[in-house]
């Protein structure tokens, strides 16, 4: 997923910037210290599919404002936001999330997860690339530790990537406890009750709203968009 390269390029680009901005610092400035031109054109592609990279996208605006709030939280924040703009990625959260912390992450069963969104169209080759750059986003997230053998560890949640996690649900058109039970929440290793308790810390922030009435729960993540009524 990049995530070194995110930071740099946030870090190069004032936040009221438009997209050209962020293209001109990677292609045009090369912030990123990239040796060809094709190079340079390439990350700024991929940036821009995992993250958009254009304030006028909802999911960048989030994210970017997330991004300067809360440091601790960016690995977190980076996989959440590939995750919901990339198939294959959603698609090898089927092999790694499942896994006990400890467990290795066999080649064959991430090749597997896989191989249901490439529909056939790579080849082994390709899927294997696919493969190794899953695996990698997984290690820059926390999730997997180790360079040969990938082995599962536990991340930890917090308020800023629960709070996107339940805005990324909302999007797709969820409410309530739902929120806390999404595959996006899947991510940050937590139950319900307990991604709850960050959700509240994080309306304690001013993210988003968060209540807890018995056993009903109230959540609306619309605050967190810069771009929302009432910001």
């Amino acid at each position: 997923m990049m995530l070194e390269e995110l930071g740099e390029v946030l870090e190069a680009v004032p936040e009221d910037s438009g997209r050209e901005a962020y293209l001109a610092a990677i292609v045009d400035e090369n912030r990123l210290g990239k040796p060809t031109v094709a190079s340079r054109k390439g990350t700024a592609q991929r940036l821009s599919e995992f993250y958009a990279l254009d304030p006028r996208i909802p999911i960048f605006r989030v994210l970017r404002r997330l991004w300067a709030l809360d440091p601790t939280s960016r690995p977190l924040l980076a996989l959440l936001c590939s995750l919901a703009r990339d198939g294959f990625l959603r698609a090898s959260a089927n092999a790694v999330l499942p896994l006990m912390p400890g467990a290795e992450l066999l080649r064959a069963s991430l090749t597997e997860a896989l191989a249901k969104p490439s529909e056939g169209k790579l080849n082994a080759s390709s899927l294997d690339k696919v493969a190794r750059n899953t695996a990698s986003s997984w290690c820059q997230s926390g999730h997997l530790e180790g360079r040969v053998r990938k082995l599962r560890r536990r991340v930890v949640p917090t308020p800023a990537a629960t709070a996107f996690a339940v805005w990324l649900g909302a999007q797709a058109g969820l409410a309530g406890e739902f929120l806390l039970r999404t595959p996006f929440a899947a991510v940050l290793d937590a139950g319900p009750a307990q991604l709850l308790e960050y959700a509240l810390r994080a309306h304690q922030q001013d993210l988003i709203v968060a209540r807890s009435y018995g056993q009903v729960v109230e959540l609306d993540a619309s605050p967190l968009d810069p771009a929302s009524k009432g910001r």
